[in-house]
């Protein structure tokens, strides 16, 4: 919902609505339950969908990857309790395993060569060793806090998960048009986060050695100022690097640094 606000598609966040038309823009948001959004566009009740790779992966629907949104992170992983010995995965060669993901369990299991005993559960699958009802669970992990506070550590990391974009594979010529349109500004929306736009007052005498330190998209702007001796840089900057290049600014003469977050930006 916040992709689509810093793209300017306006959608009511509604929970008593379950189908809400868009006020700027030829979209129809549906809520549906994550597990059944794979289904939905691929049957074509929705034409697309945002959904945890996880869930898209597990229910093996017929759609399209159509974009990898960058958001809601985390992995799926086998977990045992802390106090057992692990030696690798052939430690599962018989054991009972809690999940609420048994597809893409079955998957893994069988190329390596392990034969458990697969337990579904939907929900604090987390719980079933300590009460005796699995002895691993496999599960999605984020921080991994859950598991530290039930008392389990995480021993192999079988897929990473983020949110994607799906589509259906049907959509006809008119939507794959609005498709574009809206993937284009989710680009633009992307392309801005952790950028930042940065000017700076600099010696004309140590330009050349301040560009030097500037990975900016092509080159830095440069404007003369009313004292020849100086000029105004402007240029984009990535947050994960920003203040070791400012230091090196400051260091190299730049004078009244003005930095202002970028809310999008069109490559």
């Amino acid at each position: 919902m916040n992709l689509l606000s810093e793209a300017d598609i306006k959608v009511s966040a509604s929970k008593r609505t379950l189908l809400v038309q868009s006020t700027n823009f030829p979209l129809e948001v549906l809520y549906l339950r994550d597990d059944d959004i794979p289904q939905s566009v691929a049957s074509g009740v929705a034409d697309l969908g945002v959904v945890g790779e996880n869930e898209f992966v597990e229910r093996g629907e017929d759609a399209d990857i159509v974009s990898r949104l960058g958001f809601s992170q985390c992995r799926l992983s086998l977990a045992i309790p802390k106090d057992v010995d692990y030696k690798g995965v052939e430690w599962f060669n018989g054991k009972k395993i809690a999940t609420s993901y048994p597809n893409i369990l079955k998957r893994f299991l069988s190329g390596k060569g392990i034969s458990a005993d697969i337990h579904v559960i939907t929900g604090s699958v987390e719980i079933s060793p300590g009460i005796g009802l699995a002895n691993a669970i496999f599960d999605i992990v984020s921080s991994g806090s859950t598991l530290t506070s039930n008392n389990l550590r995480e021993v192999e990391v079988v897929m990473r998960s983020e949110a994607l974009l799906i589509g259906n594979k049907q959509l006809s010529q008119e939507k794959r048009e609005i498709l574009e349109q809206m993937l284009f500004r989710f680009k633009a929306v992307k392309e801005a986060e952790d950028k930042k736009y940065v000017r700076m007052n600099a010696p004309k005498s140590r330009l050349q050695d301040i560009i030097s330190v500037l990975p900016g998209l092509k080159s830095p702007t440069v404007i003369p100022l009313a004292d020849e001796d100086w000029c105004s840089v402007h240029t984009v900057l990535d947050e994960k690097r920003f203040w070791e290049i400012i230091g090196k600014l400051k260091e190299m003469g730049a004078q009244g640094i003005l930095v202002t977050p970028i809310e999008k930006m069109i490559l």
